[in-house]
Formats: structure tokens, sequence, C-alpha cells
């Protein structure tokens, strides 16, 4: 009886130990609960990063009257693919440096007042607009007289392109094409001649560039007729003429030479609204 007892009692007291410790981790637990909410979280800005800068003028890309700098371009070059003189681009886009413009830029190269307002009948031209007028003219001499050095082509052997264009054209060299207009290869006309020899203006019109600035032009000479046509003198020995200064037809603005070039000749560019057009399609036939 009493070793039975005994063992009743070991029983018992181990039951409750077991029992005791069973309830011990069953219950709260005194370690922190994470709260798996918490890593769903925002993201965090690194205080480090910046912006990204976008160019000047981004917000007008794409718009009508505006381009957008491809690599090595300047505005010379801009210019001359928009039809515009580069001088007027700078003031249009406030350019303290115009020979600082970056690649994306978009700059205006259209007037920035509208052509013509209707609805008042009040009709507003844009900053440079009209076409250029001879200084040349004398009391009572029609500007189309003037504009006729004497080497003259009846209007009857005129193109039609050279009429829609409003301007009198003539050959600005009388030597011989050597390689024709092509709008891959070739923007223009290449013209035979020998060094030294006088290169014309091919219609009245404005000096907007004169210099080497262009690679693959040498010294070159951009005129202005209206606003829908340049014409472009490349090559060239000697420049005669100056920026901003109004020309004749036929007037003498430099001599031939092999600037920029493999032999002496006069590559010969027409630009209407800024893209090359075939020059064959307006000069006189010969």
């Amino acid at each position: 009886m009493t070793v039975y007892s005994r063992r009743a009692g070991m029983t018992g007291w181990l039951l409750a130990a077991a029992l005791g410790l069973a309830a011990c981790g069953t219950g709260p637990s005194s370690a922190p609960v994470e709260d798996r909410r918490t890593s769903i979280s925002r993201p965090v800005m690194d205080p480090n990063t910046t912006a990204v800068k976008q160019p000047p003028g981004f917000e007008n890309a794409g718009k009508v009257g505006y381009y957008t700098v491809k690599p090595g371009e300047t505005l010379i070059r801009i210019g001359l693919e928009t039809g515009q003189n580069w001088k007027d681009i700078a003031a249009w886009n406030n350019l303290e440096q115009p020979n600082q413009i970056s690649v994306g830029q978009v700059l205006r190269v259209t007037p920035p007042v509208v052509a013509a307002t209707e609805s008042n009948g009040v009709v507003t031209r844009p900053i440079g607009s009209g076409s250029i007028a001879s200084t040349q003219v004398s009391p009572g001499q029609s500007s189309s007289a003037a504009a006729r050095p004497g080497a003259a082509t009846p209007a009857a052997a005129e193109p039609a392109a050279a009429a829609e264009s409003g301007l009198s054209w003539i050959w600005p060299v009388p030597g011989p094409v050597l390689a024709g207009f092509d709008e891959v290869k070739n923007k223009g006309l290449d013209l035979g001649g020998a060094a030294g020899e006088p290169v014309l203006a091919a219609a009245e019109g404005k000096v907007v560039y004169v210099g080497a600035g262009l690679r693959g032009y040498g010294n070159l000479i951009i005129l202005k007729h209206n606003n829908t046509y340049l014409t472009a003198y490349a090559h060239n020995r000697m420049l005669l003429v100056k920026e901003d200064q109004a020309v004749r037809k036929g007037q003498k603005i430099a001599e031939m030479g092999n600037s920029d070039a493999d032999r002496v000749k006069l590559h010969f560019e027409v630009r209407r609204q800024g893209k090359p057009v075939d020059p064959l399609k307006y000069l006189p036939p010969r």
C-alpha cells in the first residue's frame, strides 16, 4: 500500500508538471510580433537622386514651327534646313550664345507672330517677313527691270517652278554641270569653271550667311530671296559680300575655288522652305 501510494504520488507530480509545461507552450508569448503589413511599404526616394533635366524647349517638341537639334548640327545648318536666317532663329529663341546649342534642344524656327489675322480685317506680318527688295531701283524704274543685269531670259522661257517662285533666275556660273541634283547624294548642282571665275547671285536677295562654318561646303554664301527660297554657293575661293547686304540678280558675290572640295567647282543649291529642290527646275534653259 505504501509503495503504490508513492508511485501514485510520483505519477501525479509528473502529470502536473507536464500539464504545466504544455500550458506555458500555448500561452501568450513575450517575444515581439512582426507586423507584416509594414513590409508592403511605399517607395522611399533617395534624397541624393536628382530629377532628369529636360533640354530647353522640350515641351514644344513635335509642334509645327519648332525644330529639335540633332547631333553635330549648328545654327547655320538649322537655318539652311529650315529656310531661315540663323540670326533670326537666335533672336526668336533668345540665344545669347548661338554656338551653344545642345542635342535635343527644341528651337522655334518660324516667326513668333502669326502671319495674318483675318477676323478683324487686320493683317499682321511676322518678324522678318516679306520678299527681299533690291535697293538698286532708281526712280521710275521697276524692280523687275532692275533685277535684269543684261543677260535676262525671256519670260516665255521660264520654267514653271521659276514662275511660281515669283523670282527671276539666272545661272550663277556659265560652266558645265558636273553633277546633277540628288536628294540624298547631292542636294544641288556641281558646276565647273576656273579658279577666280565670278560667281553671280542667281536672283535678287539678302545675304544671310558668309563664312566657312558649315562642314563640307567650304567658303559659303547663303542668300535669302523671300520667305520661301534660299540659295547656297559653296567652295568659293573668295567671298565678296557681307551678311545683311542686299544683292541684285547677276551681282558678283564670290570667286570660284576649291575650298573643302577635290577640284574647282561651284556647288549651287536652291532651297524651298528649307528643303533642297532641283535647281534645273528654276534656272532658264541653256
